[in-house]
């Protein structure tokens, strides 16, 4: 079995209160299960009360807490919820923290550990109990054995950001978190002095095939976590904030054979009844089944 379970549900920041306990407050976390192994993707705030789950749950079924978290990239909303993981300081966890390769000198651990430093945190890295591995990555296929692949491709976002997607056993879960759709970078304005004929249909060309290659990743998946921060009339004052609108998240599973989209990663400003009321607009005009992620919600692949 197969199944994905949203901890944190938001982007850019934790936004608690009595407008969010509906769909949650809390930044990305989600806890995938290949039956019973553990894969969590992103360390934001719903890695606290998942990491509480675990102790009270995992720790006592199998004697310790051991996971694979893939972290799609090392934005504060994305990885600020480490320090408070509880099996971190439960001495025999074992995790192996998966992600991408910074453009910058720092490592993937340096980056993450930064946080357990006294000027942020009381305790230190050096002072966790758990056994941390750490492993950075470009775009590549993982085998993690019992027939669980892990495939990894780069999106559309200010920094380096990788999306996932989980097959086990013929059913498969892909998270498309915290991108946008591929532009050309160049004028095509004939009047702009910058213009160049040939640049210009060169990065139509790109673009074009860029988001082919997102469209074929998702292609098939039981289940698409896809980035939806914006609506279209939103998205048209944001571009390169690295986020989607619902309307562009929906045109990529089209013709997939996607069976099922859950829009993620929701504006914190926006509140339970304007989701709803979200939710109820783009699910009552379109063929594919969607929905709006919801922290606590278990899905089936």
């Amino acid at each position: 079995m197969l199944s994905v379970k949203f901890w944190g549900v938001r982007g850019s920041i934790p936004c608690p209160g009595p407008d969010t306990v509906v769909y949650g407050g809390n930044t990305s976390c989600l806890e995938i299960r290949a039956d019973e192994r553990l894969l969590i993707v992103d360390l934001g705030t719903g890695i606290r009360p998942l990491g509480e789950w675990l102790k009270a749950n995992d720790l006592k079924k199998y004697g310790k807490i051991k996971a694979d978290i893939f972290l799609t990239h090392t934005h504060w909303d994305h990885i600020l919820g480490f320090p408070m993981f509880t099996p971190v300081y439960v001495s025999g966890t074992e995790l192996r923290i998966t992600g991408p390769v910074s453009f910058e000198n720092e490592t993937l651990k340096d980056i993450i550990e930064t946080q357990l430093s006294y000027r942020y945190w009381p305790v230190r890295a050096e002072e966790l109990a758990a056994n941390i591995e750490y492993n950075q990555i470009k775009e590549t296929t993982i085998d993690l054995g019992g027939g669980l692949t892990v495939s990894s491709k780069y999106v559309n976002h200010p920094v380096l950001c990788l999306s996932y997607r989980f097959d086990y056993k013929g059913k498969s879960i892909a998270a498309v978190i915290d991108h946008e759709p591929f532009h050309n970078l160049f004028t095509t304005n004939p009047e702009d002095a910058n213009f160049d004929a040939e640049t210009a249909r060169e990065g139509e060309i790109a673009a074009a095939e860029e988001n082919e290659k997102i469209i074929n990743f998702i292609k098939d998946a039981d289940i698409v976590i896809h980035d939806a921060q914006y609506t279209e009339e939103e998205y048209s004052r944001k571009h390169g904030w690295g986020h989607s609108s619902y309307e562009y998240a929906i045109k990529c599973v089209e013709g997939t054979n996607v069976k099922k989209l859950a829009f993620y990663h929701h504006e914190p400003s926006r509140t339970d009844h304007q989701i709803w009321e979200l939710e109820e607009r783009y699910k009552n005009n379109s063929d594919i089944e969607i929905m709006m992620a919801k922290e606590g919600v278990v899905l089936l692949a």
